[in-house]
């Protein structure tokens, strides 16, 4: 009902663009009186110049006093003009600070909302389990990678040792079970008694492998 009868209340920058509306308004009409002057003042050298010719000084004289006031209200117009146009540049300054304190109220308002809903001690009580669980984690990982370690490392070593022996003997042409078999030892005999000689030594035989 107020609304109806008084109007609708602007808001500030509605305002601010209603009085920059009024200035450019009022600058072109200044600009079109002062056009209006400038013909007249154009008219009034050529008449000037007419009623010198024909020798009518006083015209002339009267005249002349009716130049210098149009050419004096011509300046006023444009001392008026650029009057307005500082006016209206202090407006568009007000319009940018107050599209800037707008943007910075929004800013601040995200800010806030931001920094109510973010809970420190929760986040703190977060981190420090996040800390344990890896914690725990890494030790059952090393734990695991340990055990499996002592399962395979026995048959993995002993493959390994054998591979290796293999090697060797075929580089120097013997085998495995050949080998075995040189190293056996033989049974002893009867022991020989204090002073007899001993038997004979045998001649060495040769090896029945090839290197």
């Amino acid at each position: 009902m107020m609304d109806f009868i008084f109007g609708t209340r602007k808001t500030p920058a509605e305002q601010l663009r209603q009085h920059q509306r009024a200035l450019t308004r009022a600058q072109r009409d200044l600009d079109r009186e002062r056009g209006k002057l400038e013909q007249q003042e154009k008219k009034i050298i050529v008449d000037i110049k007419k009623a010198a010719k024909a020798g009518q000084m006083n015209a002339c004289k009267v005249m002349a006093k009716d130049l210098v006031r149009t050419r004096r209200y011509i300046q006023k117009f444009y001392a008026m003009k650029a009057q307005l146009q500082a006016v209206s540049l202090k407006i568009q300054t007000l319009r940018s600070n107050q599209q800037m304190a707008e943007a910075m109220r929004g800013v601040t308002k995200a800010m806030k909302s931001m920094n109510n809903q973010i809970n420190l001690p929760a986040i703190q009580n977060i981190m420090m389990e996040f800390e344990k669980e890896s914690e725990t984690m890494d030790m059952k990982e090393e734990m695991m990678n340990d055990a499996i370690d002592d399962v395979m490392e026995d048959e993995g070593d002993e493959e390994e040792e054998d591979a290796i022996v293999n090697q060797v003997f075929d580089e120097i042409g013997i085998s495995l079970d050949q080998s075995v078999t040189c190293r056996r030892p033989r049974p002893a005999g009867p022991a020989a008694p204090r002073g007899a000689p001993g038997p004979r030594a045998a001649p060495p035989r040769a090896a029945t492998w090839r290197v």
